[in-house]
């Protein structure tokens, strides 16, 4: 096992970090009150919302935290409406010395302004409740992926989503996988291959002991439109050994809870901690590729919703690399390997940061001959998942992307790199370069020549018998 500890936050606390503030038990609502106390309005919130550096309007998350919370106990205040400029990227959480919960406290007004300000008839109402189920959306577009992507490529196409929902044309719409990350799992086996596959990888490794299991939660992007992502995650994981078990899933709830959409948020809430909670009882570690997906499994489900086994599936929630820094030596089974990805210009999510998360895929990766990975720096991508999709938020968005495109410019070749899927979204509609997700690049050292084998298994059956890509094999990245 590697020296690594679980990476933790000077501002995120340890395992009890995420408990959520007590519910007074009378009442109907979350009470704030202890966090809003122990703000003392240093402003250092403000000071790190890209949303308010850019808009002179915005009144900052110290307003729509702690200030409007009070103003609301105090009177019958309704929640301000510029609650809904704020893009929930959860920065102010990182930042604030006081350990208050802003985002939880922008969550709980956006949720409070939808219910009760914000008419059900009005476009922006729908606009808004169609991005946030995205789910719903790619189920239906993944059934005839082809003609999805042609209809949603024409111009009129983006002209009627623009003029008539409000989402902005300037952006391209992502294009659905010809076959799903789940239709690709299927087809290969499923879990009953992987438990294979992973005993065979433990017999080769030489290990012995209790069989070792994760439930990889894949969200909806990888499944839908980047399944390669989650391959690299299968391949990787069974390459430790691992069984890798995908258990039925709904969406994250990242962009209900950015849009107000709790009533949604909960219901797919009650499916994913339902079956994760299974799969730990039966004892699997939950895995995310997605760090927004494994900041919401975390932070937000234990902070909005008292659900049964909510807190076991907050305290057995991993992002996909940290994990293997833990449980694994990464960094040692790296060490001879190659991949040639040189000068990759790296962006880490700001949801990955809040997890205390940033610079370990520079370090691990960096670790691998061929790999060379560059810091863009500390500025948010500005996309901040649906935000950047609206057309009243696209220039703000764009606005706050451009240090992070400028410093991509800046950086040797023409490659992105990052964890979250719409941080990529931005990071390639701003500099035109392609984006790769971590694992990607793990899965290259690692696992070289597993998408041969993977079209060979298709024709002839299971046969992922490859070994690590060691110097003088001289694969090339992404090689098929």
């Amino acid at each position: 096992m590697s020296d690594a500890t679980r990476p933790t936050d000077d501002h995120v606390p340890g395992d009890d970090e995420f408990d959520p503030i007590e519910v007074f038990p009378e009442a109907d609502e979350m009470d704030l009150r202890p966090g809003a106390d122990n703000c003392y309005k240093c402003s250092t919130c403000d000071t790190n919302c890209p949303v308010a550096e850019v808009d002179d309007e915005f009144p900052g998350p110290k307003f729509q935290g702690p200030e409007q919370w009070r103003l609301k106990r105090q009177s019958d205040h309704d929640v301000d409406d510029s609650i809904m400029k704020c893009s929930n990227c959860m920065r102010c959480d990182h930042a604030c010395p006081s350990e208050v919960p802003l985002s939880q406290m922008h969550n709980s007004a956006r949720g409070e302004y939808v219910d009760e300000r914000m008419s059900k008839r009005s476009l922006e109402y729908w606009r808004n409740r169609l991005l946030s189920n995205y789910r719903l959306m790619a189920h239906l577009g993944s059934k005839v992926p082809r003609l999805t992507n042609f209809v949603m490529g024409l111009t009129l196409t983006s002209v009627f989503n623009e003029k008539v929902l409000g989402i902005t044309s300037e952006r391209e719409f992502p294009e659905f996988a010809t076959e799903t990350f789940r239709e690709w799992w299927r087809a290969r086996g499923g879990s009953d291959a992987s438990r294979e596959r992973a005993q065979a990888a433990r017999e080769e490794r030489g290990e012995s002991g209790a069989e070792k299991r994760v439930a990889y939660f894949h969200g909806c992007y990888s499944n839908y439109n980047t399944p390669e992502v989650g391959k690299a995650l299968v391949r990787v994981y069974e390459h430790f050994g691992y069984e890798v078990v995908v258990p039925e899933q709904r969406c994250s709830g990242t962009p209900m809870f950015a849009n107000g959409m709790l009533d949604d948020a909960r219901r797919a809430a009650d499916t994913n901690v339902s079956e994760l909670a299974a799969a730990i009882e039966d004892g699997a570690d939950v895995i995310a590729s997605c760090t927004s997906c494994s900041m919401s499994l975390r932070q937000e489900y234990p902070e909005l919703f008292d659900i049964d086994g909510v807190d076991d599936v907050s305290s057995n929630t991993w992002e996909g690399l940290e994990y293997l820094r833990v449980h694994e030596d990464l960094e040692g089974e790296l060490e001879g390997t190659r991949a040639d990805v040189p000068n990759l210009a790296y962006h880490v999510p700001c949801h990955a940061r809040n997890q205390g998360l940033d610079g370990q895929a520079i370090e691990v990766l960096t670790t691998i001959d061929g790999v060379e990975a560059q810091d863009v720096g500390e500025s948010c991508s500005g996309i901040s998942g649906t935000y950047g999709w609206k057309e009243e938020h696209y220039e703000t968005s764009m606005q706050i992307g451009e240090e992070m495109f400028e410093h991509m410019e800046r950086a040797d070749g023409d490659t992105g790199l990052t964890e979250c899927p719409t941080c990529a979204m931005q990071m390639e509609h701003g500099t035109g370069y392609e984006i790769k997700h971590p694992l990607e690049v793990l899965e290259a050292a690692l696992v070289p020549n597993s998408p041969g084998t993977e079209r060979a298994a298709t024709d002839g059956g299971i046969d992922e018998t490859v070994g690590p890509n060691r110097e003088g094999q001289d694969e090339p990245f992404g090689a098929n």
